[in-house]
Formats: structure tokens, sequence, C-alpha cells
């Protein structure tokens, strides 16, 4: 069977507890061998191939930060010159690579209507450089570049719908997923490398380092994230309903933000109450739009 498969060799170098490997782990066990896979600069080009070594079991192209869509069409049609229509391209790009500096190669690859599966790991900063902002950042989150402060809470913008952004350009397949639910993340790539033409899929990977919490929770603190309703888990193909996984057991969002180092801050002062209730609402909202209660 394919999801008996390791392709992700053991002995890389990420973390304790990274979501963004288990998520690789679990892409790559959907793919099987027959795939070649872009990664642009980022976390998991950086722990899986210091210089000399590489722990892809697949063939693997690292792009530049800002082109990883652009290489994949390049491949894709490289394949299709030889005849080979067999061969899946798959691009697994943060969401620095894939919400900001790539964003322009994602519209143009999705435009061009190339058979491309594109998966952003989504741990929500620049983590590979420093935990910078990124647009995938959440609203009131501290990072190095949105410090919590006298002068303000953290980040002041919401986080990017890049998800809508993708559908907006009509493209067959957007789905998002997480790590906490590994057979739903397996199920989806599968899905969308078996449909023709361009696909966007969304997977949300905590980051113990860049979020702030002990590497044995990372499960526990990404499962929050869909319980509490911050971040919703669905798919829709194109000319079909949405898909929505539902959501048995909710949590309030303040379970999810005191897990984290990013958000401390709006736990140490009456001031940040109306911060935590706007975040609130965000997944109140969410709740609502895409109907997440069982």
């Amino acid at each position: 069977m394919v999801e008996n498969m390791e392709l992700l060799a053991p002995g890389h170098r990420a973390c304790p507890g990274c979501g963004t490997a288990i998520a690789t782990r679990l892409i790559l066990k959907a793919t099987g061998k027959d795939v070649i896979v872009v990664t642009s600069t980022g976390c998991l080009e950086t722990f899986t191939s210091p210089y000399g070594q590489s722990a892809w079991e697949v063939p693997w192209i690292h792009s530049l930060f800002e082109n990883g869509a652009a290489v994949a069409s390049g491949v894709k049609e490289a394949l299709k010159a030889k005849g080979n229509n067999h061969t899946k391209v798959v691009v697994i790009s943060g969401d620095g690579g894939s919400f900001d500096i790539g964003f322009g190669a994602i519209s143009g690859m999705f435009e061009r209507g190339h058979d491309i599966t594109y998966i952003c790991y989504d741990n929500e900063a620049y983590m590979n450089t420093g935990v910078q902002r990124s647009s995938s950042t959440p609203y009131a989150a501290t990072t190095t570049t949105t410090p919590a402060g006298v002068a303000s809470y953290g980040k002041l913008e919401p986080k990017k719908d890049m998800p809508s952004i993708a559908l907006a350009h009509g493209i067959q397949y957007v789905a998002t997923a997480s790590i906490c639910y590994p057979q739903d993340l397996i199920r989806k790539v599968k899905k969308a490398i078996s449909i023709n033409g361009p696909k966007y899929i969304q997977v949300h990977v905590p980051c113990c380092i860049g979020w702030g919490f002990d590497p044995s929770e990372t499960i526990e603190v990404g499962r929050l994230a869909v319980e509490t309703g911050l971040v919703p888990i669905y798919s829709i193909e194109k000319g079909k309903p949405m898909e929505v996984r539902k959501v048995s057991d909710r949590k309030p969002v303040e379970a999810y933000l005191k897990k984290q180092n990013r958000f401390k801050h709006l736990f140490k002062g009456e001031e940040y109450k109306e911060v935590v209730a706007q975040l609130q609402k965000i997944c109140d909202d969410n709740f609502e739009y895409f109907g997440l209660a069982k």
C-alpha cells in the first residue's frame, strides 16, 4: 500500500514536534513515488536538504522563495513534451512563499490551468528566517516584526483568506486540512492529484518554536485550532457542494490562545479582553459561515 511507504527519510533536521515534517510525511504517503516535488525556500527546504544531504526519497527541486509555482509549471510542461502524462507534479511550500512572495507565480499557475497540486504548509509566519509576520499570521499574534508591547497588541491585520483567493481563480479543487487529522489530509491529497488541472491545499502545521509551546503538544495545539473554529477544515471540488469537517466538541478560543507564547500578552491585562473577544468573533463567524457545528 502507498500509505505504508516512508518517502521522507528519517534523520532530517526538523525541530522536535515539527508540524511541517509531519505534514510532508503524510503528503508523500498520498502521492507515492511517481511524483516530482518542488519546494520553495523555507523551513522544509532547510531541514531536508543541508548541503550534501537529502531526506527526499522522491525527485525534488528547491526553487527560490518567489517562483515555486513557476518552476512546477516548467516541470509539468517538460513532462508533457516527453509524453509523460502519469507523473504528478506537487508544490510543497510555506505560507511566506505562498501567501506573500510567491503569490503572483501561484496566480499565474492557476490562470494557465497547469495540472499541478499546490500544497501550502501553513505555520503562520516566516519561521525559517526568524519568526517574522506573514500575511498568514493570525490577528493579534506577536512576532519579531509585530512585537506586542505598550504601543501594539501584535499583528493588527487579519489572516489572509488564501483558499478563497484560490477559489476565485475557478480552479478544480481547493481544500484545507490539519496534521491532526492525518487520514483526512491523505485523502485530500489523493483526491487532488487524481483531478486534472490546478489544485490548492492548505495544511495547518503548528510550529512549536515560532508559536511557543512544548514540542509534545503539537497535535493538541493543532486540534484546538480546529475545535475552536479558528481553522475551519473543508474542501470544494468545482461544481460540487462544499464538504466540511464538523466540530463535535467546540472549545472557546482562549483554550487555543493560552497554549501559545505568541498570544500570552492577551492575558496580561483587562485592556486585551476586547482583542480576545474579536478573536472569538472570528471563530463564531467561521462556525456560522461554514456550518461547523455538528
